[in-house]
């Protein structure tokens, strides 16, 4: 039976690879940090809470990190644990520095030093690419990071591979565009247009109020998105790849596929900070433009190319970003029923 670790097993790419982990028979353990209650939530759903062992880990703390490599003989480990709202890192640039950039060359070099056999994933990200220097994106495209939390992305995505070159660690990275779901954290765009959404459908308050509405993502499902970290640790040879599905989509288009999904009819009027959007069936205005959600520097356009993991890795987005949209809408009306 094989053995890995997650860091980060409580989000929401975590809770998907622990199920898939343990789908296909290994022994899962997974990293928290130290709070009163770990959360659990994402695990529940998928109903496997008690399938998994969990630790105190800290990506800040290297004796933890140690002792935590040093008393599990884990095959494969997974960082998938970060400072992840984008936002919030021009608030919090040094702690998502250290925890996003530093943490990774703690674990590596931990790794190293007592288990250098193990398999390493560090989760990369479309927000490296910043401001664009080539459309699409691959693994070949400068980096141009536009925020605190893509910068130290960066040094983490470049230190795994240095890690690998330097002392041949099978040490991988997954540019993973943006992947969501109906466990993705209230806080992202997403799902804050989705539970939105379903608030409203229930009767409750709008409008929603949003930033640039003109932003473009790739946006796939984080229940495709690990079934490629995964077959990245089951090649014979470490590399990077993008995971991605090839579409662009904008902010706007999302709204608007979530609000069909719940019966929804929008009419769009106005541009810019005057932009919103109306429910033609019931006359509420269900969106607004609010200026104080738009980023210090924004990233316009994603769009990633996934030739590579196809070719190399068999992988491939199943569920498009409509159906991502109705997916993630319906179940959070239901869960508000």
């Amino acid at each position: 039976m094989k053995k890995a670790f997650i860091t980060g097993i409580s989000g929401q790419d975590g809770a998907y690879l622990a199920k898939l982990l343990l789908d296909k028979g290994y022994e899962v353990h997974g990293g928290v940090r130290r709070i009163s209650q770990p959360e659990t939530e994402r695990l529940e759903r998928l109903g496997i809470a008690d399938d998994v062992h969990i630790h105190e880990f800290d990506l800040t703390e290297m004796n933890n990190i140690f002792r935590v490599i040093r008393d599990i003989e884990m095959d494969e480990f997974y960082n998938l644990a970060a400072q992840s709202f984008v936002g919030a890192s021009w608030e919090l640039p040094i702690y998502t520095a250290d925890v996003d950039g530093m943490a990774v060359v703690r674990i590596l070099d931990t790794l190293r030093t007592l288990r250098p056999e193990t398999r390493f994933y560090q989760a990369s990200t479309s927000e490296m690419f910043g401001l664009v220097q080539e459309v699409p994106q691959r693994e070949t495209t400068r980096l141009y990071p536009r925020s605190p939390y893509g910068v130290a992305k960066v040094y983490g995505h470049y230190i795994t591979m240095n890690y690998r070159e330097s002392f041949g660690m099978h040490a991988s990275s997954g540019i993973l565009f943006n992947h969501e779901s109906p466990l993705r954290g209230k806080e992202f765009v997403t799902r804050k247009i989705t539970l939105g959404l379903a608030r409203i459908a229930h009767g409750g308050e709008a409008p929603i109020e949003l930033g640039n509405m003109d932003a473009r993502r790739d946006w796939g499902f984080a229940g495709d998105y690990v079934e490629g970290m995964w077959r990245m640790l089951q090649q014979d040879k470490a590399d990077d790849y993008v995971l991605a599905t090839g579409v662009t989509t904008t902010i706007r288009d999302f709204f608007t596929y979530a609000a069909e999904a719940l019966g929804m009819d929008l009419d769009w009027q106005g541009e810019g900070e005057g932009e919103t959007a109306t429910d033609r069936k019931t006359g509420r205005q269900v969106m607004r433009v609010n200026p104080k959600f738009y980023r210090p520097a924004e990233v316009e356009l994603l769009i990633g190319d996934a030739a590579k993991a196809r070719e190399t890795l068999g992988w491939e987005a199943k569920v498009d970003v409509r159906q991502l949209a109705g997916m993630m809408a319906r179940s959070d009306y239901d869960d508000l029923a």
